[in-house]
């Protein structure tokens, strides 16, 4: 078995020990590349079909490809799809782009807050209805109690504080030094009611991980990744205002893990591109201990 091998069965057994440790469970897809394997892992682990819903939170200012590419997969594999979103602050233009918000801001309002009012079912939540071909609102409010989630540990640093089971309060609020300890592959699943738990099956991956696995499985991702002829492609994906594209010729998988086995990129964040992140002091930490992805 190659380091490979050894990831998928760990976060394979993950999501195993997920799906029998937590009735109310739910998957984050923010529809990059991590949470996309995490999806193809669980495809994997329950054989070709996933078992809980998939939860998306939706801003308003995704790039279309995005979701283009995320309607495209839920057809095609028929995929439990839901997604969240603030209308009131779009409509009241309360964001960043609208120049009523700075970026931290605007993140706690549109991604923040939505996560925990659509994990809640405090807020409207849109389920897609494959027979009709749309999104309809979603008539179960139930709240998600699990949530399984596409975290690194070296995308950046607060993400290094994570467990694979890895508690939050009511409020979704995270208490970093609150962790339980997790020793020889056992964990805790067993938590006080009305914890909210975060599940972090990728845990111990790592970026170069994730294209090689990507390679290997053939997995279909975003075009945006990719150089499209312009010397530029995006590292991490997210909102269209507030996301920058690097210099990179790399318009395939394999050249995306030529350049990360190069070393061109060693010096820079992964993140480097996500505005958000410099205007909270380089990290995510303000972000992340509200309840942040």
């Amino acid at each position: 078995m190659d380091h490979l091998e050894q990831l998928e069965s760990i976060s394979v057994h993950i999501l195993r020990e997920a799906y029998a440790n937590f009735k109310q469970l739910c998957m984050l897809w923010s529809i990059g590349k991590d949470s996309t394997v995490l999806l193809w892992l669980a495809r994997k682990a329950f054989i070709g079909h996933v078992p809980f819903p998939l939860v998306h939170i939706d801003t308003g200012y995704k790039i279309p490809e995005m979701i283009e590419y995320r309607d495209r997969l839920t057809q095609k594999w028929h995929l439990n799809m839901i997604y969240g979103i603030n209308t009131e602050a779009l409509n009241n233009k309360q964001t960043f782009p609208d120049g009523n918000a700075g970026r931290i801001e605007c993140c706690r309002i549109l991604k923040t807050e939505t996560l925990e009012h659509t994990l809640s079912g405090r807020w409207p939540r849109y389920r897609y209805n494959h027979s009709e071909k749309k999104y309809q609102l979603d008539s179960n409010t139930e709240p998600f109690t699990g949530v399984i989630v596409g975290v690194r540990a070296d995308e950046e640093g607060t993400r290094s504080k994570e467990r694979y089971f890895s508690p939050r309060d009511r409020q979704n609020d995270w208490d970093i030094a609150e962790q339980p300890p997790e020793f020889w592959n056992q964990y805790k699943t067993d938590f006080a009611p009305g914890t909210h738990v975060r599940i972090h099956p990728l845990l111990d991956w790592t970026e170069l991980n994730i294209w090689e696995y990507i390679e290997r499985e053939k997995i279909p991702t975003v075009s945006l990744y990719y150089n499209q002829g312009e010397g530029k492609r995006y590292r991490s994906l997210g909102c269209r205002p507030c996301t920058n594209p690097i210099e990179s010729d790399a318009s395939t998988v394999k050249e995306i893990i030529e350049e990360l086995k190069s070393g061109k990129l060693a010096n820079i964040a992964e993140r480097s591109g996500r505005a958000q992140d410099a205007e909270d002091g380089g990290g995510l930490e303000t972000l992340r201990r509200d309840g942040y992805m």
